[in-house]
């Protein structure tokens, strides 16, 4: 019989996503078959599954930290936003509809045994399940109808490890305060905290671990220091996305209003030789920028006001005059072209909008949407890609007519005919490290020896490590429950 645990968030943002992630690895190293579930989350930075749908990227790292393919149980109920009050929501791995928020709060209680459904599954086939919520349990005006935190933890019997932010100021109040307005029931299966990113000698807060046991009367389950090497991991939330790297080949990348599937970043900026700079809104595109990459976005005609609100065309415009190079992965790709056509208003009001027309083509809005992994190779190199791609829309004009990547034996993406601007559907081709170091070389960057995905599971070793250096590991198994078999 499968134990489970779930670790909740005493505030959004508190590094649950990296906790499991290094328990998933912690017990694994142990032997125990291990997996990852979270019964909702919100991010429009997506991995595509092993059985062809998507999960929220925390999930497909957890995944990894557990040494199996990500499944869409994993993550039954993913929102997308899509606008300031709206969101696709996908359940089980698949789109099903786009709610406002107020609507979206109607149909949780629809949701729960499609939750509970794919938890299940995921306890038939594991020893351990460690559950992450979302955001607080002391958002108390959500509760009613819950799926992601104590509404779910009440319906599975799962229990629960409160985790602080220490970084934040005030951690104390965060837990005292979340036991003060939780019910007495939900209360019942909290049964430890812990507190994470602490700077400095975390012995210095043992008296601040003793008031939180004598107020909550949870178990005081550590107190972790920060995480130094935590941006060697793939982000999830966009409000994480940093710039990173010190070489002196500059890729400039505009932080779009809904950018999605930015972990395209993450071997860039741990390649010698180059920095990542996220332009953040009010921010000019920098002038010495060898490269600008504009990333994916979950509403292309959106955030192309977006992208010319911030004057980011013009700059745009300037870099290509300069002799420089761009490069758009999957809604960046379409933003190049010259129109962009939603005649059934799949991202918003129907019509169409002008491209920045740095690529002859125009991209036409279909109900569909692709999700599949792929493989494949660099026409101008031969060297092999692999990656994702994950969206809405086909692209089709001149450009196309001289393609780089030749994907599960299609030709793929476009190039301008001054070859400074390239556009493509791939997500992840830059993991691919004789791809990526060929891709730089072309624009005179001495390659390095950075192999990326030993790079991840160096780090989710090391995060492991750090984990059961500073938590009671132990305790946390022992605090872990049978999953009772559904009726």
């Amino acid at each position: 019989m499968a134990k489970s645990i779930m670790i909740q968030g005493a505030g959004s943002n508190v590094g649950k996503s990296m906790i499991v992630a290094g328990l998933c690895r912690a017990f694994v190293r142990r032997g125990l078959k291990v997996l990852p579930f979270k019964p909702q989350n919100m991010s429009n930075n997506a991995a595509v599954t092993m059985d062809g749908g998507e999960i929220g990227r925390a999930q497909a790292l957890q995944a990894r930290a557990c040494k199996v393919q990500p499944h869409t149980d994993m993550n039954p109920v993913l929102l997308k936003p899509e606008t300031e009050t709206g969101a696709q929501v996908v359940v089980q791995g698949k789109r099903v509809t786009t709610l406002k928020a107020r609507d979206y709060g109607k149909m949780k209680a629809q949701l729960m045994p499609r939750v509970l459904e794919s938890f299940h599954r995921l306890c038939a086939h594991a020893d351990l399940v460690l559950v992450e919520g979302a955001g607080s349990p002391a958002e108390v005006n959500l509760r009613k109808g819950d799926i992601a935190n104590m509404g779910f933890a009440r319906a599975a019997d799962v229990p629960v490890i409160l985790t602080g932010d220490i970084d934040r100021g005030g951690v104390l109040a965060q837990l005292v305060g979340t036991h003060v307005l939780l019910d007495a029931d939900d209360n019942a299966l909290i049964k430890g905290f812990l507190i994470n990113k602490f700077r400095g000698d975390p012995t210095l807060f043992d008296e601040g671990l003793q008031i939180a046991v004598d107020h909550t009367g949870w178990h005081g389950l550590g107190v972790l220091p920060w995480f130094k090497d935590a941006g060697k991991l793939p982000a999830e939330d966009a409000a994480d996305i940093d710039s990173g790297g010190e070489g002196a080949f500059k890729i400039a990348v505009p932080k779009l209003s809904r950018i999605a599937n930015f972990d395209d970043l993450d071997p860039l900026k741990l390649e010698p030789g180059v920095s990542v700079v996220i332009v953040e809104p009010g921010q000019r595109l920098p002038s010495d920028a060898d490269l600008v990459l504009i990333p994916g976005t979950k509403s292309t005609i959106g955030d192309l006001a977006f992208l010319r609100e911030q004057g980011w065309d013009a700059d745009l415009m300037s870099h290509v005059e300069r002799g420089k190079q761009v490069l758009g992965i999957c809604g960046g790709y379409q933003m190049l072209g010259q129109t962009v056509m939603d005649p059934d208003g799949i991202e918003g009001p129907a019509g169409q909008v002008q491209g920045l027309g740095l690529l002859n083509v125009t991209t036409l809005m279909t109900p569909h949407k692709r999700l599949a992994s792929v493989v494949g190779s660099d026409i101008g190199s031969g060297s092999g890609v692999s990656g994702y791609e994950i969206h809405i829309g086909e692209t089709s004009g001149p450009d196309c007519g001289r393609p780089w990547l030749e994907i599960d034996g299609r030709e793929e993406g476009a190039t301008s005919a001054d070859g400074l601007v390239r556009g493509c559907y791939v997500h992840g081709l830059f993991i691919a490290d004789e791809f990526r170091r060929g891709y730089l070389a072309t624009m005179g960057v001495t390659p390095g020896n950075l192999v990326y995905e030993d790079v991840v599971d160096e780090t989710l070793d090391a995060l492991a490590d750090h984990i059961e250096a500073h938590l009671d590991v132990e305790m946390i198994w022992m605090l872990a429950a049978d999953v009772a078999e559904p009726d």
